[in-house]
């Protein structure tokens, strides 16, 4: 199993929320098994999502979709996310 981090700084957090949850249908046909939503304490805009897939290939081809990366446009992404990949040990 691989799980892919992503930290980014939204623009507001309920706009891009709605926007995340209504791109729930293409993480799944993509690949994606679970996920988690994470906001700082000290800053609610910014956020930190886990997404768990079968495979690095999977995980990877996903951070560098087309669709990703329009989503992350259209829901008020601020900047380049960081993202990096993990394997459970």
């Amino acid at each position: 199993m691989t799980t892919m981090f992503v930290r980014h700084t939204v623009s507001d957090y309920k706009t891009w929320r709605k926007a995340y949850d209504d791109f729930a249908p293409v993480q799944k046909a993509k690949g994606v098994t679970a996920q988690a939503v994470y906001r700082a304490a000290d800053n609610p805009n910014d956020i930190t999502v886990t997404h768990e897939f079968a495979s690095l290939e999977a995980a990877q081809a996903f951070a560098t979709s087309a669709e990703l990366k329009s989503a992350m446009q259209n829901a008020g992404v601020a900047g380049a996310p960081t993202i990096w990949f993990t394997n459970k040990a």
